[in-house]
C-alpha cells in the first residue's frame, strides 16, 4: 500500500489561500478558453499585468421605472458597443456596472460569446401598478435632458420647474406594452444568470435598495478552490464557544481543540511540556504563553488538523497571544467573536451544577436535576461563583478590543439566541467566502 500523501507545510497552504492562487489560475484558464489567443503565454502575461480579477462586474436589470434606464438599440450593435467600451483599461482595472442590458436571452448569449461575463446580476422588481404610477410622474428638462419626478425628485429651482415637460413616449399604454415585453423576456435572462443573480424589491426607499445591492455585490460566490477550515472562536465565558465548536466538529469532521483541555491532556500524558506546565495548573496560575504556544503549535500542525481543519477556542485571549499565533504561521481563515450581555453570562454560569456521583451537568433553570436525591448532592464549580465569573469577564473585555482590531475580518455573533440559530449563522459564514474588501468603496 502506498504511503499517504502528506499535505503541504502550513506556511505554503496559508500563502496559497491568502493570495487566492487557485482563483487566479481559474480566472486565467477561463480567459484563455473564452478568448482563445494564438499565444496563450503572452496573453497570460498581459492579463496579469493589466487585469484586476477583483474588479466588480455588475449588471443591473429591471422593468421600466424600476430605477434604471433603457435605450432601444439593435442587439448586435449593442453587443459591439458594450464589448468595445468594456475593453478599455478603466473598465478592466476598476470594474464596471452595466445598466439595463441584457434585456433578453439573445443579448445575454451575445455578451457571453464576447467574453463579457458579470460576477453579479441584480434584478430590481416592483408591482406593475407601482411602476406605472412612477412612470406617470416623470418630467424632462429639455435644456439639460435631466430627468425629474413630481413626487420623488422635484427640482427646487422655479425656473427648472417651469420648463419641465412630460416625455412623449411614456404614456400608460406604452408603459404597459414595455412591461409585458419585459416579463416575457426575463425568464430567459434568469436562466442564464441564475447562479449569480439576486432579485431585490425596488418598491422601498432608494437608500434601502442601494444598501441591499451593495451587500450583494460585496459577496463572493462559492469557489471550487480547496478549503481547509481553520476556525477561531473568541468570546466571554458562557457564550457557547464549546457547544458551537462541538457542533461544527461533528458536522464537518474538523478537529475540536479547546486550549485549556489541551493543556490538561499534556499534563495527564506526562509529556515533557506537560511536566513543565503542571505546577502552573496545579496552583491555578496562568501557563506562560511560550509553553502554551509549543503545545498548541504541535497539535495544530498534526496531520489530522492539517488535513481536516480545526476549530479552536480558549486561545488567543489577548493581542500578544494573537501575534504569537501569527508568527507561528497559525492563521485562522474564519474568526468569530461571540457577543453576550453580562446578565446572560451570569445567568448561564452561576446556576451551573455538577453531580459528583455521575459527572452529569445540570442548570438550576434550564436543566434542573430530575429527582430530589440528585438535587441535594449537586455541587458548584468554584469557577462558577459570581465573584470569579466577574473577574473572568472583566479580563476578557479588558483585552478584546485590541484582539478585535487584530482580526479585522472577524465575524460577530449574537450568542444570546437558541444554539441552533447561532450554529446556522456560523455555518453559513464558514461556507460562504468572505466579502471582498476592495468593493467596500463602491
Amino acid at each position: 500500500m502506498a504511503a499517504p500523501a502528506w499535505p503541504w507545510p502550513p506556511p505554503v497552504g496559508a500563502y496559497a489561500e491568502e493570495r487566492e492562487l487557485f482563483r487566479l489560475l481559474q480566472n486565467m484558464l477561463e480567459e484563455l478558453l473564452i478568448h482563445k489567443p494564438d499565444d496563450p503565454i503572452q496573453y497570460m502575461i498581459n492579463h496579469l499585468k493589466q487585469n484586476n480579477d477583483d474588479a466588480p462586474r455588475i449588471c443591473v436589470l429591471g422593468p421600466p421605472a424600476s430605477g434604471k434606464t433603457t435605450v432601444k438599440i439593435p442587439n448586435a450593435l449593442w453587443a459591439n458597443l458594450i464589448q468595445e467600451r468594456l475593453s478599455n483599461v478603466d473598465c478592466i482595472k476598476q470594474g464596471w456596472i452595466l445598466e439595463g442590458f441584457p434585456e433578453n436571452q439573445e443579448q445575454a448569449w451575445m455578451l457571453q460569446s464576447s467574453g463579457i461575463i458579470p460576477r453579479h446580476v441584480v434584478v430590481l422588481y416592483a408591482p406593475d401598478t407601482v411602476l406605472i404610477e412612477r412612470n406617470s410622474g416623470k418630467r424632462l428638462d429639455p435644456f439639460t435632458e435631466e430627468v425629474y419626478h413630481t413626487t420623488f425628485d422635484w427640482p427646487s429651482d422655479p425656473l427648472i420647474q417651469q420648463r419641465l415637460v412630460k416625455p412623449e413616449d411614456l404614456s400608460e399604454q406604452e408603459m404597459s406594452k414595455k412591461l409585458l415585453e419585459y416579463h416575457r423576456n426575463l425568464p430567459g435572462v434568469f436562466q442564464i444568470y441564475q447562479k449569480v443573480l439576486k432579485s431585490i424589491n425596488a418598491d422601498q426607499p432608494s437608500m434601502d435598495v442601494l444598501s441591499q445591492v451593495l451587500t450583494y455585490v460585496q459577496t463572493r460566490h462559492r469557489s471550487a478552490a480547496p478549503f481547509t477550515p481553520r476556525i477561531l472562536f473568541c468570546g466571554p465565558p458562557g457564550s457557547g464557544k464549546s457547544l458551537q465548536a462541538a457542533l461544527i466538529a461533528q458536522k464537518y469532521s474538523v478537529v475540536n481543540i479547546c486550549c485549556g483541555q489541551l493543556l490538561k491532556e499534556a499534563v495527564a500524558d506526562k509529556t515533557k511540556l506537560g511536566e513543565l506546565i503542571k505546577p502552573y495548573i496545579d496552583n491555578g496560575y496562568p501557563v506562560p504563553d511560550n509553553l502554551v504556544m509549543k503545545i498548541l503549535a504541535k497539535r495544530l500542525n498534526a496531520l489530522d488538523c492539517m488535513t481536516n481543519g480545526w476549530v479552536l477556542y480558549g486561545f488567543p485571549r489577548d493581542i500578544e497571544q494573537g501575534e504569537q499565533l501569527q508568527k507561528s504561521h497559525i492563521i485562522p481563515n474564519r474568526v468569530f467573536f461571540f457577543n453576550l450581555s453580562y446578565e446572560s453570562i451570569m445567568e448561564r454560569l452561576s446556576q451551573r451544577r455538577i453531580d459528583p456521583v455521575t459527572g452529569e451537568r445540570y442548570h438550576m433553570t434550564f436543566r434542573p436535576a430530575p429527582a430530589p436525591e440528585i438535587q441535594v448532592r449537586l455541587r458548584q464549580n468554584p469557577r462558577d461563583k459570581e465573584e470569579n465569573i466577574e473577574k473572568r469577564v472583566e479580563t476578557y473585555y479588558r483585552n478584546v478590543k485590541e484582539l478585535e482590531d487584530f482580526y479585522e475580518d472577524a465575524i460577530y455573533v449574537n450568542a444570546d439566541q437558541d444554539p441552533h440559530v447561532v450554529f446556522e449563522f456560523i455555518e453559513s459564514c464558514i461556507i460562504k467566502p468572505l466579502p471582498c474588501k476592495k468593493l467596500k468603496s463602491l
